[in-house]
């Protein structure tokens, strides 16, 4: 019944795609859905939340760009503030991070950006977020914080060079992962969700061709697959209708995003959530047996392990500890590659500057509220404020030719190179160039099609390095803990 129904939807979707020329496949003279490297049977995604590459990774000496140090052994790295104070980069004194700042919106990530310097950080911050504290963006934790994930990134290759994909917030970046184009969003409004692709998803692209794919994430352990299908489709109606209000809040001052899977960043139909969508702890089970499908993203919980503010950072790192050494340790690791990555900044410091980017398509930024359209004629005179802030967050230039912030990354797989650092220029399409040169897919933007993959991580010529699995620290707290 649910592929029957899978089926109707892709038929409806590909409604949208007549006259539209798909990308070359990688090898045009075999058939789309040919399996090119079988040495890898299973691709996983965990993509956390909100860090740039030195807020987390700077001070990791030996291995990758990090901040460059003066001779006190702390980063020479600092940014002005608005009147022309200088703030340096500094150790964060506690694992909780604050609960407003920094920003990551749209415009703030521009601010920060500065054309090219990195020097808009502190004033950026004083711009979009007057009432909060613009230090908090130039701030960084260490191994004493963060010792799994130093560990990670000093066992498996590094990738110091992964920029998310946009110059923005959360969504915009995540539909980057799975479709190759934001597609006109620049905010994380919910009710901007509601468009679909020309060329759709990789999800489509995969179920067309018969590849098994998850979203794994976090749902309540006591739910069937019925309730859990009706609990997202009563969220969906609360995004289309009920959420104005709370959705036109900043983001940045402390709104948690309406966002359970990333799959939901597009509309997605109820055969394909019957389907494709499943609960952390079918992850868990599915690693530890082997059967994890061909392609899957494993979510954390939004409210409590992402480690967007105000969380502590260390829950997001015991859940992402959690989730690979199960992928490690289970019966499917020698066929695994598993890709650990952030899907922006979070609005926290990088010195490294974005560079251009290939545009995905001609689809432009626009914000349904933040952006002059009727609907924010009609709601300025009775929520100024909101249409304001809406504008604020969305202000900008609105192309998408340039990646944005740094975040950390790290290649895990038995087939990794042993002391291996990646420095191309990656971004989040790179996962999608990964996919379509293992099944010989065609590209969905130009993005993706002109994205590096980091099989370069990888050797699959000769005996895996890792095939068993190496020792890494614990986490700073155990998961559930």
């Amino acid at each position: 019944m649910w592929k029957r129904l899978e089926g109707y939807e892709l038929r409806w979707r590909a409604r949208g795609m007549r006259g539209l020329r798909l990308g070359e496949r990688p090898d045009p003279s075999l058939p789309a859905g040919t399996d090119r490297l079988p040495q890898i049977e299973h691709i996983v995604v965990l993509m956390m939340e909100n860090h740039s590459y030195d807020n987390y990774l700077g001070m990791l000496r030996g291995r990758g760009e990090g901040f460059p140090l003066g001779p006190d052994g702390k980063p020479e790295v600092s940014n002005p503030g608005a009147d022309g104070e200088t703030i340096r980069a500094h150790h964060l004194p506690s694992t909780d991070q604050h609960p407003e700042a920094p920003s990551q919106s749209w415009h703030a990530s521009h601010l920060q950006w500065r054309h090219g310097t990195c020097r808009g950080f502190v004033a950026g911050n004083q711009e979009v977020l007057p009432d909060a504290n613009p230090a908090i963006s130039m701030g960084y934790w260490t191994e004493d914080d963060l010792p799994f994930y130093y560990g990670l990134a000093r066992t498996f290759p590094l990738a110091d060079h992964w920029f998310s994909s946009c110059l923005g917030p959360t969504f915009p970046n995540r539909r980057f992962l799975i479709a190759g184009t934001a597609h006109g969003l620049i905010d994380d409004l919910t009710f901007d969700l509601l468009d679909y692709p020309a060329a759709g998803t990789i999800f489509d692209m995969l179920t067309r061709h018969g590849i098994s794919w998850v979203n794994y994430h976090a749902v309540p352990g006591d739910k069937s697959m019925a309730r859990r299908y009706a609990h997202h489709s009563r969220r969906m109606a609360r995004r289309r209708l009920l959420r104005m209000g709370r959705a036109l809040r900043s983001a940045a001052g402390g709104v948690q995003k309406d966002l359970q899977f990333t799959a939901n960043v597009f509309p997605l139909g109820i055969g394909r959530y019957m389907l494709h969508v499943r609960s952390t702890d079918q992850f868990f089970a599915d690693a530890d047996s082997g059967t994890l499908p061909s392609f899957s993203i494993v979510d954390p919980d939004f409210d409590t392990y992402s480690e967007e503010n105000p969380q502590d950072i260390r829950k997001g790192e015991s859940f992402a500890a959690e989730v690979i050494t199960r992928v490690m340790h289970g019966k499917g690791w020698p066929r695994t590659l598993l890709i650990w990555v952030y899907d922006e900044h979070g609005g926290y410091h990088d010195h490294v500057a974005p560079p251009a980017a290939v545009p995905p398509d001609e689809v432009e930024g626009r914000s349904l509220v933040g952006s002059p359209t009727r609907l924010q004629r009609l709601l300025r005179p009775v929520m100024p404020r909101m249409v304001g802030t809406a504008e604020n967050e969305a202000a900008g230039p609105h192309r998408y030719d340039r990646y944005g912030f740094r975040v950390p990354a790290v290649i895990v797989s038995p087939y990794a190179r042993p002391g291996y650092v990646c420095s191309d220029v990656l971004d989040h399409t790179s996962v999608l160039k990964l996919v379509e040169e293992k099944w010989n897919l065609p590209a969905l933007t130009a993005r993706d099609a002109a994205a590096a993959s980091p099989l370069g991580a990888l050797d699959l010529t000769g005996l895996p390095a890792f095939l068993d699995p190496p020792p890494l620290p614990e986490p700073g707290l155990t998961w559930g803990s």
